[in-house]
């Protein structure tokens, strides 16, 4: 969201200049992006119609507001004789004065800033005396499953101001990142929003497992979203529905069956630490191979062996061993 391309090796970025844009080899930041904003400005000069998002769209003046650091989305919107701004309805805000709380939470939330580097504000086509402004203008409203989220209860999801915050503090995402959710909504909140709007996203609902749960996301959001609440709901609603996966149905119920009794319990611990420590290496002392479905682990990484002795056999040998000395000493 805040930076699309920091993903992207220089040297990758580099290869793709030169193929596209005709650019002599060159590793130099500088010379690469005056190349980009040559290229760029005779599109947006040319260009006859002009597409957007939009950040907030203020009711009371009938206002988009388009936030960002670079100004393309200034370009888009005043160059191009037609000018289409495409906005969820969740973007709607009552006021200027709402627009502007919202807007600064943004930028603090996104980068640090106080303000960004542009706002983009547009209320309409272009008037008599006005040097610039698109001669059309069009605002198209999405709801796009976003009315159903609101009826079922998710309507929480759609406060998000997408800043990033909680991407950048989610562990999920830092160490997969954003591609790997195959939508444009990333991250907790993408896992949230994908399986709810009407989008044909692969895999979508799979995203609500796709977090730890730990509630980073929750503390780095702005406008507070409870969203390892939304994601425990989404999964509540697979299983009721009876869409989980029939694997992950059978360990949770694995699970509870050998949670309720303490002797189960100790006999499935001592049976793991057996059987994993038999199939783990000599070399590394970790499982290099798991049968599936946990195969997909040790395709990519070792899985370490459970401890040879669980904590409560430790405690058990420490409390003997203290009750041992203490009897002695009498």
């Amino acid at each position: 969201i805040v930076a699309p391309v920091i993903h992207r090796r220089l040297e990758d970025i580099s290869a793709i200049m030169q193929r596209t844009l005709d650019m002599p080899p060159t590793f130099d930041p500088e010379v690469m992006c005056a190349l980009a904003r040559a290229k760029l400005r005779q599109e947006f000069l040319t260009a006859e119609m002009g597409v957007s998002g939009c950040n907030f769209a203020i009711a009371e003046t009938g206002t988009i507001c388009i936030v960002t650091n670079e100004g393309n989305g200034r370009f888009t919107s005043t160059m191009p004789r037609l000018y289409v701004a495409l906005m969820g309805i969740e973007k709607l805000v009552p006021t200027v004065e709402d627009a502007f709380l919202q807007y600064q939470a943004l930028c603090r939330s996104t980068s640090g800033q106080q303000t960004s580097g542009y706002l983009s504000m547009t209320s309409g086509p272009r008037k008599v005396g006005d040097r610039d402004g698109p001669e059309e203008f069009h605002v198209v409203l999405l709801d796009n499953g976003r009315s159903r989220m609101l009826a079922d209860g998710y309507g929480e999801a759609l406060m998000c101001i997408r800043c990033g915050a909680c991407l950048n503090t989610c562990p999920v995402y830092r160490e997969v990142g954003g591609h790997a959710y195959g939508s444009t909504y990333s991250g907790p909140i993408g896992s949230v929003i994908s399986p709810l709007l009407a989008m044909e996203v692969t895999g979508a609902d799979k995203l609500p497992h796709a977090s730890s749960l730990c509630g980073a996301c929750r503390d780095a959001c702005p406008v507070k979203i409870d969203l390892p609440r939304l994601l425990l709901s989404l999964r509540r609603d697979q299983v009721r529905a009876g869409d989980a996966p029939l694997f992950d149905t059978m360990a949770m119920k694995s699970f509870v069956h050998t949670m309720r009794s303490r002797s189960r319990y100790e006999s499935a611990g001592k049976l793991a630490s057996i059987g994993s420590n038999t199939m783990a290496t000599f070399s590394s002392g970790n499982m290099k191979f798991l049968p599936p479905p946990l195969s997909a682990w040790t395709a990519s990484r070792d899985f370490p062996p459970f401890a040879r002795r669980s904590f409560r056999e430790l405690w058990r040998e420490r409390r003997s061993r203290r009750a041992y000395i203490a009897g002695g000493r009498r």
